[in-house]
């Protein structure tokens, strides 16, 4: 299961992400994805990762119609993606197809207009304050039949700011900036004035930020915005709609919108299924699914590479599997305590459990905002990374936690933390039990909870119910914008509970800079801190590791592109 994480003009960011974000991966053909199924790599060497793996083909290529099924880890409450309890990536998934986005992000991360909803957008200085320009398509209107105007930019604005705390965003990055938005030219037109420079504006209503934009008549008040997608979609604005929402079969089926005003889908319909992810390789197996997101699933990933018809699709990405330590909890609101844990931890020996047989490679990630084949990629651990059980008990015993008998105590009590892990995630169990064994060694006792998958976030991990948990971060071609909720004080993802104000600085001075290197240090800097705070432990860089059927284009290992969900389909 996963979370999602997040100048004078538009060229100077789209420099930015190309020099700061974009992956340095070897030139080999990304098109077709791997052989099916045939024998395994004999050498242990690393995998030659390519920045993208969809099977690119024209439209004219692909047959129209069709249904394409997908799988989906949980069958959300909460429907909109830009509520705290929807960022979750199931959520994500399902809305991507549904409400507007104005960027496309490219296999490098650069940035480009989606012409479907936005005409133009541009930044520049206006006495000293940056200005940024929408030009909206005035063809684009929700399913209800209103036009998309700069009342909605306003709107999304409102709430996403974090000036009211009755709204309960997701994320507020970006919009905080902003000191007022206001109708331009027409009503396809808003002026959006910041306060100070923002130079990763293109986040803004991004699909590779996970910031869609939601209609001003759907979350104009706290009482809108936090429940009128709860338990529905009830407005879209995409190439496809809502047909059903079945909880009853854990299904979302989506149908192409014959309103929509773009290039006609080739599909005809989308059925997202829920299920346990340990479950998603055999029901693609079976032939209920046409695309899986494997992740480091050893088991599937085998059961992939034998099934008839079916192509692996592999490519490096921004995302990471982690460790998430609950700093709300008295046991852990300690940094000493929390650093302690990390060093206790055998990293080395988690990846190797995780990643053995998925010919990936066993590398820690030492960089909470960056994967090591990012530019600007360092390790800012101050040896917080590396296994240390003897620095750990030093640790503990500063903090007062004493070793009696088996068990560390303080004030009477046991150290003893609840890991919760969603069911049916392999690697999660893995990765409890080992984390079990490890923490037991320094005195600290671990009591494993295994959460139905439905209930893990929306019950436990945005409750703060849990000590310490499993599970990846997606991340966006943002590193400084597209991760601040999950890292800042009070960030509306932030589950550690964990953060400084050098943390935000530092994340601050990186979404203002304007060159790449600022950036990059800045980045860094923030990493640094994210350290000392020791809120979340990165594993390593999570394998984009696609399932597909041989004759699906334009979807799959997507890197740091979007799908464009009007093109894809299955070849003629």
């Amino acid at each position: 299961m996963g979370r999602r994480l997040q100048h004078h003009g538009t060229a100077l960011l789209a420099g930015l992400t190309a020099l700061t974000l974009s992956l340095a991966l070897c030139s080999c053909a990304s098109g077709q994805g791997d052989a099916g199924a045939g024998a395994l790599p004999s050498a242990p060497a690393s995998p030659k990762l390519t920045s993208v793996d969809i099977n690119p083909h024209d439209r004219a290529q692909l047959r129209q119609g069709g249904t394409l099924n997908l799988a989906i880890a949980q069958f959300s409450r909460q429907w909109s993606p830009i509520h705290e309890d929807g960022s979750e990536s199931s959520t994500v998934a399902v809305t991507k197809p549904l409400l507007p986005t104005f960027f496309r992000s490219d296999a490098a991360g650069t940035q480009t207009v989606n012409p479907a909803y936005l005409q133009e957008a541009h930044a520049d200085l206006r006495d000293g304050r940056q200005v940024v320009t929408w030009t909206l398509n005035p063809k684009a209107h929700w399913s209800d039949g209103t036009p998309i105007t700069w009342r909605d930019i306003e709107a999304n604005w409102r709430a996403l700011n974090g000036k009211d705390p009755a709204y309960k965003p997701s994320s507020s990055t970006g919009f905080e900036l902003v000191s007022s938005v206001e109708r331009g030219k027409d009503d396809f037109q808003a002026v959006m004035t910041f306060d100070r420079p923002f130079s990763e504006w293109q986040s803004l209503f991004n699909g590779a930020g996970n910031a869609p934009l939601l209609p001003a008549s759907r979350i104009s008040t706290p009482e809108l915005f936090n429940t009128a997608y709860l338990d529905a979609i009830p407005v879209t604005a995409g190439p496809f709609k809502v047909e059903q929402l079945d909880r009853a079969a854990q299904t979302v089926t989506l149908v192409a919108d014959p309103a929509w005003w773009g290039d006609k889908p080739m599909l005809d319909k989308l059925v997202f299924h829920a299920m346990l992810p340990d479950a998603m390789a055999a029901a693609f197996a079976k032939g209920r699914l046409d695309l899986v997101n494997i992740g480091p699933d050893v088991a599937g990933y085998q059961t992939i590479r034998n099934t008839k018809d079916a192509v692996v699709r592999r490519a490096g990405g921004p995302d990471f599997r982690q460790f998430t330590l609950n700093a709300h909890t008295p046991a852990l609101g300690d940094a000493t305590v929390r650093q302690a844990v990390f060093q206790a931890i055998n990293r080395d020996a988690v990846i190797r459990a995780d990643l053995n047989g998925l010919d990936w490679p066993a590398v820690p990630l030492n960089n909470h905002l960056l994967v090591a084949n990012q530019n600007g990629y360092r390790d800012n651990s101050l040896g917080l990374a590396r296994y240390d059980p003897a620095e750990a008990a030093r640790k503990l015993d500063s903090a007062g936690w004493k070793l009696d008998g088996d068990v560390r105590k303080k004030d009477g009590r046991e150290l003893n933390l609840r890991m919760v892990i969603p069911a049916g995630v392999t690697q999660a169990q893995n990765e409890a039990a080992n984390t079990t064994r490890m923490l037991k060694d320094v005195g600290i006792k671990v009591s494993t909870v295994t959460a139905p998958a439905n209930e893990f976030f929306d019950k436990y991990i945005n409750r703060d119910d849990f000590d310490i948990t499993a599970y990846s971060l997606l991340g966006t071609p943002f590193p400084a914008s597209g991760n601040r909720a999950n890292f800042v004080q009070n960030g509306g993802t932030n589950h550690a509970g964990a953060g400084s104000a050098a943390v935000d600085a530092a994340l601050d001075r990186a979404a203002a800079a304007t060159d790449a290197a600022t950036a990059s240090e800045a980045i860094n800097q923030a990493d640094g801190e994210l350290w000392k705070v020791a809120g979340v432990l990165p594993l390593y860089q999570r394998p984009q590791l696609y399932g597909a059927r041989a004759d699906l284009a334009n979807i799959g290992a997507q890197g740091l592109s979007d799908i464009v969900w009007e093109n894809v389909g299955f070849v003629k």
